[in-house]
């Protein structure tokens, strides 16, 4: 393995035949497991079905989709981890949350340890892929809290033998100190905490570009896959980027970019099955069409996962567009965004992955927040950006031709006065409680 691109090479390498014949296998060995839990044996059989149904992948449509809305109920009925898990907390040795992004209440998991093992081994799938060695020193920027994060990164990073600096609990200057102090390689955080520390960099008078950091893996946000974001991320630290997608729900990543850079994310097919579905008629949808992602997990046995919806929207494409060799397919631009992320502002879709992408396009702009405010009969949407040297001219005019014309409102704020994040960031603030003509 050690001279081999893949961290996996027997099953990276499988052809789709030989991996659609692994993955049946697995589910159904899935299945028959998650008769254990309370929910699946309520919901298999209102849809009537069961395990030996399971003849071909297609089977796998006979099984009934879960929701995240379901997962809450299911939680807050049974508190505190729901009738989901097949396990006890006594046989588990993690319990982690999600981030808060969404909702009141934080979506709950415990994991086994064997799960554990299996969420190390996932992240080793795409820190290998990316070009992450033993010889590396991987620099860990994240909080170490309740939030999933980058937990599975750091186990996969000694897993692969790197040297493993954790940047917990730390002042952004200290962990950049840090990252120049110990030599670092690698850096792993979300794409707008590299943005933040590229930032504190230039005011603390340090060279990111002269230091040893020649990879950043990104995770926890879309922005990693938007071009702008990341070349943006990469100018300022003279270092390439590799974006990777996971999520709590499934815990751990299931999405990788290949040092090929292939302009989009390998799925982990030998350990997942993602499917891509119309949103509204939950229809398959074929290669090249943007659908939502749905994934069945073979690897958290501690709370089986089947059939799960993230609401994260994605355009699947055949694994032959990256050269690298992989027989896993692709998501062309990885995530785009979910589809509960949509704004309705006079009647014109506003998307943030699309906002982001042209404000990015301003290298001036240090940060910016987007607001969808009510503004007497009428919504608005209103960007704030900090920038040394004023609002650029061109901002509003492409924002508005990118969007039908409706205009964009934008300001200039105090230097420093708007939210810096070290995890999610949350730049598209709504206040309106209902978008005026949205159907109730």
């Amino acid at each position: 393995m050690l001279g081999s691109p893949y961290w996996n090479p027997k099953t990276e390498t499988l052809t789709r035949a030989e991996l659609d014949s692994l993955r049946l296998a697995k589910l159904r060995v899935l299945s028959r497991h998650a008769m254990a839990s309370a929910h699946y044996r309520r919901t298999f059989a209102a849809a009537g079905f069961e395990p030996g149904q399971l003849r071909d992948l297609g089977d796998l449509r006979r099984i009934p989709l879960l929701t995240r809305a379901e997962w809450m109920r299911g939680q807050e009925a049974n508190p505190p981890f729901g009738d989901l898990p097949v396990t006890t907390p006594e046989a588990s040795i993690r319990v982690h949350t999600t981030s808060g992004t969404s909702g009141s209440t934080p979506l709950r998991a415990m994991d086994t340890r064997q799960d554990w093992a299996w969420v190390a081994e996932m992240w080793a799938y795409g820190l290998w892929g990316a070009g992450v060695r033993a010889h590396d020193t991987a620099y860990i920027a994240f909080g170490y809290g309740s939030f999933i994060g980058f937990w599975g990164l750091h186990d996969a990073a000694q897993r692969i033998g790197a040297l493993v600096v954790p940047g917990g609990a730390q002042t952004t200057g200290s962990r950049l100190r840090q990252i120049i102090d110990f030599g670092v390689t690698v850096v792993a955080s979300t794409p707008t905490y590299a943005l933040r520390l590229a930032e504190e960099a230039v005011a603390l008078g340090i060279d990111l570009p002269a230091s040893p950091v020649r990879r950043l893996i990104l995770s926890g946000e879309p922005a990693g896959s938007i071009p702008e974001t990341r070349a943006l991320i990469e100018r300022a630290w003279g270092a390439a980027v590799h974006d990777t997608a996971g999520m709590t729900e499934v815990g751990t990543i299931t999405t990788f970019e290949c040092a090929n850079h292939p302009g989009g994310m390998h799925i982990i097919e030998d350990q997942v099955i993602e499917e891509v579905l119309d949103p509204q008629t939950l229809e398959p949808v074929p290669y090249g069409v943007v659908g939502e992602r749905v994934v069945t997990s073979f690897g958290r046995a501690g709370t089986p996962l089947l059939r799960y919806r993230t609401a994260d929207l994605v355009e699947r494409v055949p694994h032959e567009e990256c050269a690298c060799g992989r027989g896993f397919d692709l998501y062309r631009g990885g995530i785009l965004g979910r589809a509960d992320d949509m704004k309705l502002i006079r009647g014109t879709n506003v998307y943030p992955r699309a906002v982001e992408q042209i404000i990015r396009q301003f290298p001036e702009i240090i940060e910016f927040q987007v607001r969808f405010e009510r503004a007497g009969i009428r919504d608005e949407v209103v960007v704030r950006v900090e920038s040394g040297t004023g609002v650029p001219a061109d901002l509003g005019r492409r924002l508005s031709e990118a969007h039908e014309g409706l205009k964009f409102r934008v300001e200039e704020a105090e230097p420093g006065t708007l939210p810096r994040f070290e995890l999610k960031a949350r730049r598209f603030v709504d206040t309106r409680t209902a978008p005026l003509g949205a159907t109730r």
